[in-house]
């Protein structure tokens, strides 16, 4: 598996190829994940145990594995891909809204996943305040979208599994 060669200055490279089954999209990576070079690398974070305890990967896997998801048909992009640290330190000028749009029309995902309210809200425009969690009303032209709960860890307080649940199901893996 080749990726785009990184020439932007990006923290991590996308893992973006068309078909897969869903993307998730992030701010930027944390300063951790930025440094070790994997996505949802810092040990607080619950992705990767969020995946596998819905059954979206039939493993618990690590972070640095993330490019292996590929073949489950899972795939990695951000926001910010030029900047780390965490959502409230990022400099809105970074974000690539049309990038990201580009790209995920370009591969065509059956769903989008956004890890971060912040990402949601500045691609929806809706403040994040406003902005629930879950499968979100549908745009024409664009891949089902759904906005998880942060699996960081510095959002323990709001966190949930449903959403996450939520999209295993619609992606038909959730465990019996």
């Amino acid at each position: 598996m080749a990726f785009r060669r990184n020439t932007r200055g990006e923290k991590l490279p996308d893992v973006l190829v068309p078909g897969l089954d869903v993307v998730f999209v992030g701010t930027a990576p944390s300063r951790r994940s930025a440094a070790l070079g994997a996505y949802y690398a810092h040990p607080g974070n619950r992705f990767w145990p969020a995946l596998f305890e819905t059954g979206i990967t039939p493993r618990l896997y690590q972070p640095h594995e993330y490019a292996e998801l590929i073949h489950l048909g899972i795939g990695f992009t951000d926001m910010a891909k030029r900047a780390s640290g965490m959502d409230h330190e990022i400099d809105p000028a970074l974000f690539e809204v049309e990038r990201f749009e580009k790209e995920i029309l370009r591969c065509r995902p059956r769903a989008v996943a956004f890890t971060s309210k912040k990402a949601a809200s500045v691609w929806m425009g809706v403040p994040t305040g406003r902005l629930l969690h879950g499968h979100q009303p549908r745009r024409p032209g664009f891949p089902e979208v759904f906005v998880l709960s942060s699996p960081s860890g510095a959002a323990r307080r709001s966190w949930s599994i449903e959403p996450w649940a939520g999209l295993a199901r619609f992606l038909g893996r959730a465990k019996s």
